[in-house]
């Protein structure tokens, strides 16, 4: 996941992600949105990797990316995304409440945070891992853990049942 504030060269961590691994692109209104999404699009399509374009359906067609990653407040919308023939629709979910929307309104999987604490300014409070590991247990569909996540956090969620992890800042080179 990027963000233009924690993440300030998003092309150099994709550069570094392995084949397979998706980047969500996160523009947040930046002026350069359109530019630098071009350019991680190519990186993703160079490595083999998935890119989504996130809360803008338009951006992602702009910059060719795979898809959309909704926010939780617009997941209701992942039919309409899915207007575009192929797209992968995720949205980020808080709670069991928004996982089942997601899902009922056709988005392919969620991303669910935060789990762990996180240094996110829009962070809430962390799930923990055994409340992240009943959310999934309870969804109907595939489910990503975002929120705090590194290399001995990820360890702590071999068993949830997730399919995946994602982060924002644990790829930076420190």
């Amino acid at each position: 996941m990027t963000d233009p504030a924690r993440v300030p060269d998003p092309e150099a961590v994709a550069s570094r992600l392995p084949m397979g691994s998706a980047v969500v692109f996160r523009a947040f209104g930046a002026a350069d949105a359109a530019v630098r999404g071009r350019r991680l699009a190519a990186i993703a399509r160079r490595r083999g990797l998935v890119m989504l374009a996130g809360a803008d359906p338009v951006m992602a067609r702009a910059i060719g990316a795979a898809g959309v990653h909704l926010p939780e407040r617009s997941s209701h919308r992942a039919h309409v995304a899915r207007l575009q023939p192929g797209w992968i629709v995720t949205a980020a979910a808080h709670d069991a409440r928004a996982i089942r929307r997601a899902f009922a309104a056709g988005a392919d999987a969620v991303v669910v945070s935060p789990v762990f604490e996180s240094r996110s300014p829009s962070a809430g409070r962390p799930l923990g891992p055994t409340r992240f590991a009943a959310l999934v247990r309870a969804a109907n569909g595939p489910v990503y853990a975002l929120g705090g996540i590194d290399a001995v956090t990820a360890r702590r969620l071999l068993s949830s049942g997730a399919v995946g992890i994602a982060m924002v800042e644990a790829l930076l080179e420190r």
